[in-house]
């Protein structure tokens, strides 16, 4: 029989996640603005377009809608020499808009020669993504990658090295397939695959520091579509080098399955302090918004304590007791105002992005959420007097009725983050 123990403990709960892994720090710059990635920074968001990066307008035009979601790096594909010629236009593009973001440039197959023949695209770019095991085999593939090293020494550009078990390294692959049939009790196959990302990216960064790029000058990724193997390669990965990590879950598929597996990956991680930039490989609905996977990413992070990006709606949701959607049309409304608010907000004021708003539906946790929350509103539930109290710094301070609710709150959250946030600009 299990006993149960209700004695006091003698220290409170352990709350938050472990410490960060130790890994050296990586700047990302474009003119001033410099993204710190690894070492103390704060974990960092990225996302890519899916524009033909040959189009520049159309091209600059979806970075900017990343970057203004939040994300911090975008990373745009270089495949062809179309793409290539296109970058500085992009960039250039960018900076006159206003968008400082730094683009990384996306390369596989033929990009020691793009990054050669088209040297303003190389200056354009912020990092290089470079994939070993699309660069060719043997002799070719080393060539072939220390041309790009070269390249990156050259403009002063740090790299990541990922390596994607879609493209692992063929002869890597078969040299530990060949060795794990000699040991004395051989590993299944899925664990050589996993032993092989982790050997294939680690020596490459290795190759590349022994070509003069140094350790804070490299980031890596081994990208897996599922959610175990990428813990196991990640917690492995951590053990073995002090590279900073890029995380992601690749082809994590659309919707919720994709936010859900990519989120059990990467907040397992987190949780243990492993990562230093993370990316939402969602694949968009069609016509949907490509910047989704950016907000994704940023609650998940928010959500878990590790940064702040934009005030929290609370809602609850929903049961017989709120027959009604007023409070969960209002909760919709209030959230992406507040997000909207938030490229100028953010400026203006300092602190704002910790504030914490509720939206409630009916009297059970209605009074007690809100009294929490920065500023919270308690809407009537079924048979409920038609009236809902407001509660600002936990203190009830009017009641709102009527058809303009939802505009009258949403005049109340404006008045507040003003009149608590604008004194700190």
């Amino acid at each position: 029989m299990i006993k149960t123990n209700l004695e006091l403990s003698d220290k409170p709960f352990a709350v938050g996640p472990l410490r960060r892994h130790h890994t050296h720090q990586v700047n990302i710059q474009w003119q001033d603005r410099i993204v710190a990635v690894g070492g103390s920074a704060p974990v960092v968001v990225q996302s890519m377009t899916n524009t033909d990066t040959a189009d520049a307008i159309a091209t600059a035009i979806q970075v900017k809608e990343l970057a203004l979601a939040g994300s911090e790096l975008v990373r745009i594909t270089v495949n062809t020499p179309d793409a290539a010629k296109e970058v500085p236009a992009i960039r250039e593009q960018l900076d006159k808009m206003g968008i400082n973001v730094p683009l990384v440039g996306d390369f596989h197959y033929n990009g020691h020669k793009l990054l050669s023949d088209y040297p303003e695209c190389a200056q354009a770019l912020s990092k290089y993504r470079i994939n070993p095991g699309n660069m060719g085999g043997g002799k070719r593939r080393d060539d072939n990658f220390a041309k790009m090293i070269e390249v990156a020494l050259k403009n002063n550009k740090p790299v990541r090295i990922g390596v994607n078990w879609g493209s692992l390294d063929q002869d890597l692959m078969a040299k530990m397939m060949d060795e794990n049939n000699h040991r004395a009790k051989p590993w299944e196959a899925q664990a050589v695959m996993r032993e092989a990302l982790v050997v294939s990216a680690i020596s490459n960064a290795m190759r590349a520091e022994e070509l003069g790029l140094a350790a804070d000058k490299i980031i890596l990724s081994c990208k897996v579509s599922h959610v175990q193997d990428l813990i196991a390669v990640y917690r492995n990965l951590a053990t073995r080098c002090h590279y900073a990590l890029h995380l992601g879950l690749t082809e994590a598929g659309m919707g919720s399955k994709g936010i859900v597996a990519s989120t059990a990956a990467l907040a397992v991680l987190m949780q243990e302090g492993i990562g230093d930039t993370i990316r939402i490989s969602l694949t968009p609905e069609p016509g949907g918004n490509r910047a989704n996977e950016v907000i994704v990413a940023q609650e998940m992070l928010q959500s878990m304590g590790l940064r702040a990006f934009t005030p929290m709606v609370v809602a609850c949701p929903g049961c017989g007791r709120t027959s009604s959607t007023f409070f969960q049309e209002l909760a919709d409304s209030i959230q992406q105002f507040l997000r909207k608010s938030m490229p100028e907000w953010s400026q203006r004021y300092p602190g704002v992005e910790n504030m914490n708003v509720a939206v409630m539906g009916c009297v059970v946790n209605g009074p007690g959420e809100s009294r929490h929350a920065d500023i919270g509103i308690s809407l009537p539930g079924t048979g409920e007097v038609p009236a809902a109290p407001v509660f600002i710094d936990g203190e009830r301070r009017m009641t709102l009725k009527g058809e303009g609710i939802a505009e009258e709150f949403q005049q109340i959250v404006e008045a507040y983050v003003e009149q608590r946030y604008g004194q700190k600009s």
